[in-house]
């Protein structure tokens, strides 16, 4: 019968196999079973002669005596033996990680071994009698001793063998709070990990000098840099994860002083819904250290009139256009129009995003075009008849464009014409364009050009149907020709990393951020309005400068920061809104509205025809004249009340 059984499964292996499917417990669960299996039969054997010694020892104690072959002491270890294991099975003991073992664990124990010795007391009443509570009260006291001690050795064994050879770096980690427990915990539960937890910092005075889990909490976040130096620490792991920008880049500033590399855990929400566990840390990003909270978006409103519609990006293959159409194509528009002039980017984002989204019936379409042409602008607006247009192409670079000022001009004022013009023949619900603070009393041609941009924007809102509005914010981390890509290439080459001047400074957004911006305008638009994000405070360039370096695990004082001055067409400070452009109410949490400005249309189309005729220095001029040539206008006064 047995080789019958045997013989069946061996064949029904074969099927399984033959069929293309792998048998019912292939190479690796067998070890893993074996492992298994090998780990039980050892806490097995340990416990059984930890139950047998603690009544042994406990009949020691009592009557000093070493006959333990006797009708009580015999029955007692039984019952105790095959107690023992039932309850250690049913509250699954021996299927504890203990070297992350925790009051959770010692809890079980004492839960098994109690209910072992009121099983040996019933035992012992039923079969003798009597119950023998000295002895039992002995018994349970090193019964847990004895269970609890072994669990605990096998813990500190784990953490001293697995110690990646005393090799493991000392570590700092800031929040003895919760998440700073946890960090420790299993930081000194693994010891695979090249990090060793040495001390805590934290800001709750109620903390300082105790310890928690055998790491003392030596002060609060202003002693960081002094207790790196004493303690040696090669390593800071920022374990708040509920800290706001402005908590964190403050606490940064501090880790910054000393030479550790400095890391932090993940973020809440990442953490509560699974993603990731608390000990995979992550390097310090510039990102983080904005000094105020993200741009959120509102679903429902961008939903609404972008979900199931069609949708055109025209720069798609840019750092702010292919973002936007990662964060478009989220709400599932019907159609996305993909257009630009390199046909390389437009190729990339247009593969991410068949990558990311194939299984929707979202349909990704590529345009390679040139804003410069107007009738195959009016083409591809007529071919597709988007509902939305996010016109995201533009000249941005400002010293190549104070060289090049007929190529701005031609760009983003021309293609700005052009594409409006096509958008309001073809019947668009809604055109975005994309803007920039530069635009704001500008000194540069691009920002001249962006100015004018804005004028045409509002002026085609006028004449059109079509709403028309302009998004207007700081420089983007991490775009093409920001100063952050270039401060790590000169570091990669051991600088010195070079900043215009000392007192520069700059408002900036990250690219996600300033794709929300874009998007959530688009659903606020009634037309005519420049939107503007609240950016929080300026940042130095020096001091993004420096940090950039730190967070490369350099010092300043390594790579060196050299001051060029300022190029042509810079300005040490940037402004969003003009004095009279600013209304002081939100319209969305952080999102504010310009008011409306005089449109000198008239003078643009005069420029338009007397453009080729110009050189770059006269073109320059009447650009700039131009654009810091405005009035202010009470039309959208009431609008964000």
């Amino acid at each position: 019968m047995l080789w019958a059984i045997f013989g069946l499964r061996r064949k029904s292996s074969r099927v399984w196999r033959e069929a293309g499917f792998d048998a019912p417990k292939d190479d690796l669960e067998r070890v893993n079973d074996l492992k298994y299996r090998q780990r039980l039969s050892f806490l097995i054997l340990i416990d059984s002669l930890i139950v047998l010694t603690a009544i042994f020892i406990s009949r020691f104690l009592l009557d000093a005596s070493l006959d333990v072959v006797t009708p009580p002491i015999v029955i007692s270890s039984i019952t105790l033996l095959l107690s023992h294991h039932f309850f250690s099975f049913y509250y699954k003991l021996y299927k504890k990680a203990w070297e992350y073992a925790s009051v959770g664990e010692l809890l079980i124990i004492s839960k098994a071994v109690s209910f072992s010795i009121i099983t040996a007391a019933i035992i012992q009443q039923i079969v003798l009698q009597d119950v023998y509570f000295r002895l039992l009260a002995v018994t349970w006291m090193i019964h847990i001793l004895l269970i609890g001690g072994s669990r605990l050795c096998w813990r500190i064994f784990r953490g001293r063998y697995h110690n990646n050879g005393g090799m493991r770096k000392r570590t700092l980690i800031v929040g003895a709070g919760s998440a700073g427990t946890m960090v420790a915990r299993q930081l000194l539960g693994n010891g695979y990990t090249e990090l060793l937890p040495v001390a805590f910092v934290d800001d709750d005075a109620n903390k300082h000098n105790l310890d928690i889990m055998g790491i003392p909490v030596l002060g609060g976040v202003a002693s960081i840099a002094r207790l790196a130096e004493k303690q040696k620490i090669d390593n800071i792991v920022i374990a708040i994860p509920s800290l706001n920008k402005k908590q964190l880049n403050t606490i940064f500033t501090e880790c910054a002083k000393s030479t550790a590399k400095t890391q932090i855990i993940p973020m809440l929400e990442d953490l509560a819904t699974g993603k990731v566990s608390v000990n995979h840390f992550r390097d310090v990003q510039v990102e983080d250290l904005l000094g105020r909270e993200p741009v959120e978006l509102d679903i429902d409103s961008i939903s609404g009139y972008v979900t199931q519609k069609t949708v055109m990006v025209t720069g798609a293959g840019g750092s702010i256009g292919s973002e936007v159409c990662r964060q478009i194509s989220k709400f599932l528009p019907e159609k996305l129009v993909l257009l630009g002039h390199g046909e390389n980017s437009i190729y990339s984002i247009e593969m991410e995003l068949r990558e990311l989204y194939g299984h929707t019936n979202i349909q990704f379409v590529t345009e390679i075009a040139d804003l410069q042409d107007e009738a195959k602008m009016l083409a591809v607006m007529q071919t597709h008849r988007p509902q939305v247009v996010y016109h995201a192409a533009a000249h941005k670079h400002v010293p190549l464009m104070e060289r090049n000022p007929e190529e701005a001009f031609k760009n983003n004022v021309l293609g700005t014409l052009n594409a409006a013009k096509a958008a309001s023949a073809s019947r668009v619900d809604t055109f975005v364009m994309i803007s920039t603070d530069k635009a704001v009393n500008p000194t540069s041609v691009m920002g001249a050009t962006k100015r004018i941009a804005e004028m045409i924007i509002q002026h085609m809102d006028r004449v059109s149907s079509t709403k028309f509005v302009a998004v207007r914010f700081g420089n983007v981390l991490g775009s093409r020709g920001s100063v952050i890509p270039l401060f790590k290439k000169q570091i990669e080459k051991g600088g010195p990393v070079t900043v215009t001047h000392p007192d520069m400074v700059r408002y900036f957004m990250t690219i996600p951020e300033a794709s929300r911006l874009v998007i959530q305008a688009g659903s606020l638009a009634r037309g005519g309005e420049i939107f503007v994000l609240d950016m929080g405070e300026p940042v130095k360039i020096t001091d993004l400068a420096q940090n950039v370096i730190r967070m490369s695990g350099y010092t300043v004082e390594e790579i060196g920061i050299q001051y060029t001055g300022i190029r042509p067409g810079e300005k040490l400070f940037e402004e969003m809104l003009k004095e009279d452009e600013r209304n002081e109410k939100q319209v969305y949490p952080k999102i504010y509205i310009g008011k409306s400005i005089e449109v000198y249309f008239e003078e643009i189309e005069e420029i338009i025809r007397e453009f080729a005729g110009m050189n770059k220095t006269e073109l320059r001029i009447r650009l700039l004249d131009l654009a810091n040539n405005v009035v202010v206008l009470p039309k959208f006064a009431s609008v964000t009340g």
